[in-house]
């Protein structure tokens, strides 16, 4: 499979967007609600819960490309939701008041996965808390209620099903969700930081044969999720009757 010149390096692109991760997460596909509950905490002065106030920060929409590490992209995604900035300087800063060292933050998941990036890398103008995919509210195939998009980071970065935000000023408080080599403290797309340690132009080779086998089997655990929702409402159902 040929590279695509006009991606990132070593990157080809997708039709679809796939539901894609880790193996072992392909059957936590949380039952999360679309109201948002989000906690604030780590070395902060106050623990914070955010849920409407996020409503008060402008909304906007981005067009943006996503580049997953195992080398595939999908194009012109358009997301909805509130700059990562808006939501640290409105809510984060006045009500939390982290520690001005804090700069290391650690997103959790519902699904148990998190992710680490710098505090400067998540204030940048691209990265949004999406809660809306191509004008429709996010489904938990892409990680309703809330997740972060991150365009200039590697898909890995971008956490689904957002439960907490945490800042940190000591690195030993997160885990990476991967082995040590998988997962690089930045990750950007242009500079290829596809793991630690290990050159990114290598890692296309160990990443792409998996590429195909992981998205049939976050296919069948969707399928499976689904199917599962859809008997338990059937069955609601039936006991109304």
């Amino acid at each position: 499979m040929a590279d695509d010149s006009t991606l990132p390096p070593g990157q080809y692109e997708l039709a679809s967007f796939p539901r894609f991760g880790l193996s072992r997460f392909a059957d936590r596909l949380p039952d999360v609600a679309q109201q948002i509950r989000l906690t604030v905490a780590g070395d902060v002065e106050a623990q914070a819960v955010v849920s409407e106030e996020l409503r008060d920060l402008p909304r906007v929409e981005q067009v943006s490309d996503f580049h997953c590490v195992t080398t595939w992209s999908t194009r012109s995604l358009c997301w909805g939701g509130y700059l990562f900035s808006d939501f640290f300087n409105g809510i984060v800063a006045p009500q939390a008041r982290p520690q001005r060292a804090a700069q290391l933050v650690v997103l959790r998941c519902c699904d148990g996965y998190a992710v680490s990036l710098p505090l400067a890398d998540l204030m940048a103008g691209s990265v949004l808390l999406a809660d809306r995919l191509n004008g429709e509210p996010l489904s938990v195939e892409h990680g309703a209620p809330l997740r972060l998009v991150a365009p200039a980071h590697y898909g890995y970065k971008n956490a689904k099903h957002l439960r907490s935000v945490e800042f940190w000023t000591d690195a030993r408080r997160y885990r990476s969700a991967a082995f040590r080599f998988m997962d690089h403290p930045r990750a950007r797309v242009a500079l290829e930081e596809r793991g630690r340690g290990v050159p990114g132009r290598l890692l296309r080779y160990l990443y792409r044969p998996l590429v195909a086998p992981t998205i049939r089997r976050f296919k069948r655990a969707l399928d499976r999720h689904r199917k599962l929702h859809d008997d338990g409402i059937q069955e609601i159902l039936g006991k109304k009757d």
